[in-house]
C-alpha cells in the first residue's frame, strides 16, 4: 500500500485552493470569492506531497544560509534531506539550527517575498468562508485579499519552500504572488479566524450529519415504540406469573453472562497466524504522522509525554505533534512553553465549553492534522520507540479497509498498589489475550482510549470522535466496522499509569461503564441496520463485548445475594418442594465460579506473556474485584441518568513505581560501565563540539534577518 492513501476524503486538498474552475466553483457554492486564477500553478507545491514526493537536485533553499552556516553543517543536511526526501531548511529547523522565522524572513529577503506576520490582519481580507479556512490548517496554504490581487501566504513544509524558488525561476513574477510565515503564526490566524466554527464542529458535526451515531441524540421513534410493546409485556409476565417470570428472566441473564464469559475465552484461545514480515521501511517513503493529545490539568505530565514522543524511532522532520489543551487550563500550556524540545509542537487551545470531554478536544485538533496517519496519546503514555513503525508496516501489510491498528496497552506502576497490581493482570488479560483474539475471529474491536493508530482520512470520513460519549474508543471502533472499515492489534506496547487507590480508581471506572452504556444505546437505535452492517457474528459480538460487559458487571452483585439467600434457605441443597429454586441455586453458584475462573485464566495467560508471571497471585482478589466493578456500574446507571456527558478526570504523575523504568535504568548503568571501559583504553572517538553548537548561530541569524 502506498504511503499517500485517502488524502482526499473530507478534506480539499491543496489544489483546490488554486484550481480555475473549481475555486470558482467552490466560491460560487461555498459563498466565498474565488481564488485569483493566475495563482493555479501554486497547486504544484503539493503536487507530489511536500513530505514524500521527489525534491529533486539541489538545495537552493539553503543558498540564503550558505554565508553564515559551515559547509560541514549544510552537507550534512542535505544528505539527511535526500534520505528523508524532504527539504534542507527542514532538517536544519528540526535539528535546532535554525529558528523557523528568522530563516523565513532570510529567505524571503533573498527571494523577494515578504514576511506575514498575521497578527493584525483582519479576517475578512481572508476570502474563504470559515470551513474553507478550515480546511488550510492541514495544508499550510492561505490565500489573502491585497491591493494586488490574491497572494498565497504558505507556511512552508518539507520541501515547499525549493518548489517556490523552481517556481519563481519558471515564472518571472510570481514572488509577488507569496507571503511566508510561520506555522505557529498561521495556526494562530486560523483560531483567531475560525474558532468558534471548529469549536462547533468539534460538538455538533457528527450530531449534525449522523444523528443517530450521536450519543446527545435522543431515542428515535422506533425505540420508543420498542420500548411500549416490551414493557407493558414484560410488566404483565411479572403480575400473572411471577414465579416463571422471575425465573425465566434470571435464566437469561445467566445465559447471556455465560456467553459472555464464553467470547472471552474463546478469544483466548484464538490466535492469528503470524503476518509475513516486511521490509523494512526505507526514510524517504515515510509519510508525516500526526501525534495528537488531549490534555487538561496535566503540568506534571507535560516533560514525561514529550520526552516519550522525543524518543520515538520516526524522524522528527515528519512528525506533526498536536497537543489539545483546555484554554482554562493555563499551568499545562505554562509547562509545554517552558519545556524546551525539537519536536514540532502545536498547541491548540480548546474552548472551556461543554461538554469538557476528550472527543471534543481530538475533534477540535482533527482539522490541524497533516500526516497521512495519526496517532492518540494520553498524557502518562510511554509508547515503544519503535510503534509508529510497526503501525506503518501493519498499513502497508493490509488493505485499504484496515483503517486503524490498536496498540497493546501495559501498566508500568505495578508495584504501587493492590489495585495497580491487578489493574496489571487485567490489561494484560485484555490486550494480550483477548483483543488479539478478537481481530483473529475478525469482530469488531473496541479501541482502547490510548495508542490507536488511524489513517487521517478514513478517521475524518467516519466523523471523527462523539464528544457525547465518554468512552469514545469503543463507540469509534464499532463506527469504523460499521463504515466498512477493520481494526486490528499491532504487537507493540504503550506503557500506562494505573489509580492506585480506590477513589480515582472508581471514577475512572464508572466514566468506562458509562461511556460502554452509552455506546450499545447509541448503536442499537436501529438493530435491523446494525445487523446488516456487523454482520451476524459482528452483531453477536457487539452484543456480548459491549452489553454483555455492563451487564456482567450489574448482574453480578444481583446473582450473589440469590446465591447468598439460596445456601441460607437450604434451597441449594435441593429441596424436594422447589427444585426450580435448587437449580436456580446451582446456577448462581456455577457461573459465579466460572465468571471468577475465566477471569483468573485471562488475567494469569497475559502476565505469562507479559513475563510477570510472578504478580498472579494477585488474581486471588477477582471475587474483590468484581464487587468493585458492579459498584462502578451501578454508579454509572446512576450518572447515565443525572449526568450522562460528565467527564470525571483521571489524574495522572502520581505513579511511584516503574518497572519499565528500573529495567531501563539497568540498561543505562551497563552502557556507562562500558563506555567507561571504552575511554579508559582510548577506544571512545571524539566528538567535535563545533558541530553541535547552534546557540550562537541562531542568534547570528535572528540579528540578520531582522536587519535584512
Amino acid at each position: 500500500m502506498g504511503t499517500d492513501v485517502r488524502t482526499g476524503a473530507a478534506v480539499a486538498r491543496p489544489e483546490e485552493l488554486f484550481a480555475r474552475g473549481d475555486a470558482q466553483e467552490a466560491g460560487s457554492r461555498a459563498g466565498s470569492p474565488s481564488i485569483d486564477p493566475s495563482l493555479a500553478g501554486a497547486a504544484d507545491l503539493w503536487a507530489t506531497g511536500p513530505e514524500t514526493g521527489d525534491c529533486g537536485q539541489g538545495f537552493p533553499e539553503l543558498d540564503c544560509l550558505r554565508r553564515h552556516l559551515p559547509a560541514r553543517i549544510l552537507a550534512a543536511a542535505e544528505q539527511r534531506a535526500v534520505r528523508l526526501a524532504t527539504g534542507a531548511d527542514r532538517v536544519l529547523i528540526a535539528a535546532g539550527t535554525l529558528d523557523e522565522e528568522a530563516y523565513l524572513r532570510m529567505q524571503g529577503a533573498a527571494l523577494g517575498i515578504p514576511f506575514e506576520p498575521l497578527d493584525g490582519m483582519p479576517r475578512a481580507q481572508c476570502p474563504l468562508d470559515d470551513d474553507r479556512l478550515i480546511e488550510t490548517a492541514s495544508t499550510g496554504l492561505l490565500p489573502l485579499t491585497t491591493d494586488d490581487g490574491i497572494v498565497i501566504v504558505v507556511a512552508p513544509r518539507g520541501a515547499a519552500v525549493r518548489k517556490i524558488i523552481g517556481l519563481i525561476g519558471e515564472t518571472p513574477g510570481m514572488e509577488k504572488r507569496f507571503r511566508f510565515t510561520s506555522a505557529e503564526r498561521f495556526t494562530r490566524f486560523i483560531l483567531r479566524g475560525a474558532g468558534k466554527r471548529i469549536a462547533a464542529n468539534a460538538t455538533e458535526t457528527l450530531r449534525r450529519e449522523r444523528p443517530m451515531l450521536s450519543a446527545a441524540a435522543r431515542l428515535n421513534p422506533s425505540n420508543l415504540v420498542s420500548l411500549t410493546v416490551i414493557v407493558p409485556l414484560a410488566a404483565a409476565g411479572f403480575i400473572w406469573a411471577p414465579h416463571i417470570a422471575s425465573h425465566a428472566f434470571e435464566i437469561a441473564l445467566a445465559a447471556v453472562f455465560v456467553a459472555w464469559l464464553g467470547l472471552r475465552l474463546i478469544g483466548a484461545f484464538v490466535r492469528r497466524p503470524a503476518a509475513a514480515t516486511t521490509s523494512i521501511v526505507e526514510e524517504e517513503t515515510l509519510p508525516v504522522y500526526s501525534v495528537i493529545c488531549a490534555l487538561y490539568r496535566e503540568a506534571a505530565s507535560v516533560n514525561g509525554l514529550l520526552s516519550a514522543i522525543e524518543k520515538l524511532d520516526y524522524p522528527v522532520e515528519k512528525l506533526d505533534v498536536i497537543l489539545a489543551v483546555e484554554a482554562d487550563d493555563k499551568e499545562t500550556r505554562a509547562a509545554i512553553a517552558a519545556r524546551k524540545t525539537r519536536l514540532p509542537i502545536t498547541v491548540i487551545a480548546v474552548p472551556a465549553s461543554g461538554p469538557r470531554t476528550k472527543p471534543k478536544a481530538l475533534n477540535v485538533a482533527l482539522p490541524f492534522a497533516r500526516g497521512a496517519f495519526t496517532v492518540i496519546y494520553d498524557a502518562e503514555d510511554r509508547p515503544e520507540n519503535d510503534q509508529l513503525l510497526h503501525a506503518l508496516q501493519a498499513f502497508r501489510a493490509a488493505g485499504d479497509d484496515l483503517a486503524c491498528v490498536q496498540a497493546r496497552l501495559c501498566i508500568d506502576n505495578t508495584a504501587d498498589s493492590l489495585l495497580a497490581r491487578y489493574f496489571t493482570a487485567e490489561y494484560a488479560g485484555q490486550f494480550d489475550v483477548f483483543l488479539p483474539g478478537l481481530t483473529a475471529m475478525g469482530l469488531p474491536l473496541p479501541l482502547g482510549g490510548s495508542s490507536n493508530h488511524f489513517h487521517t482520512a478514513a478517521l475524518r470520513e467516519v466523523g471523527g470522535w462523539d464528544p457525547y460519549n465518554v468512552t469514545e474508543d469503543a463507540d469509534l471502533g464499532m463506527r469504523l466496522s460499521r463504515f466498512g472499515y477493520r481494526s486490528e492489534m499491532i504487537a507493540s506496547t504503550t506503557y500506562e499509569e494505573a489509580p492506585a487507590f480506590i477513589g480515582p480508581w472508581l471514577r475512572q471506572r464508572t466514566r468506562w461503564f458509562k461511556g460502554w452504556m452509552q455506546t450499545w444505546l447509541v448503536h442499537m437505535r436501529q438493530p435491523r441496520l446494525l445487523l446488516r452492517e456487523l454482520g451476524p457474528a459482528g452483531f453477536v459480538g457487539f452484543q456480548l463485548m459491549v452489553g454483555g460487559n455492563v451487564l456482567a458487571a450489574l448482574v453480578h452483585p444481583l446473582f450473589m445475594v440469590a446465591l447468598i439467600v439460596a445456601i441460607k434457605n437450604g434451597d441449594f441443597i435441593w429441596p424436594a418442594d422447589d427444585a426450580p429454586a435448587a437449580v436456580l441455586g446451582a446456577l448462581y453458584g456455577t457461573t459465579a465460579i466460572i465468571g471468577y475462573l475465566s477471569s483468573g485464566f485471562l488475567g494469569w495467560l497475559g502476565l505469562m506473556r507479559r513475563g510477570l508471571a510472578s504478580a498472579g497471585w494477585v488474581l486471588l482478589l477477582t471475587p474483590l474485584h468484581w464487587l468493585l466493578l458492579s459498584l462502578a456500574a451501578w454508579r454509572a446507571v446512576y450518572q447515565l441518568i443525572v449526568a450522562p456527558f460528565v467527564w470525571e478526570k483521571t489524574a495522572h504523575g502520581l505513579a511511584k513505581t516503574s518497572h519499565r523504568a528500573a529495567r531501563m535504568t539497568r540498561a543505562l548503568l551497563a552502557l556507562e560501565r562500558e563506555l567507561d571501559d571504552l575511554e579508559r583504553s582510548g577506544k571512545l572517538p571524539a566528538i567535535d563540539d563545533t558541530a553541535t553548537n547552534t546557540s550562537a548561530i541562531r542568534r547570528r541569524l535572528r540579528r540578520e534577518s531582522a536587519s535584512g
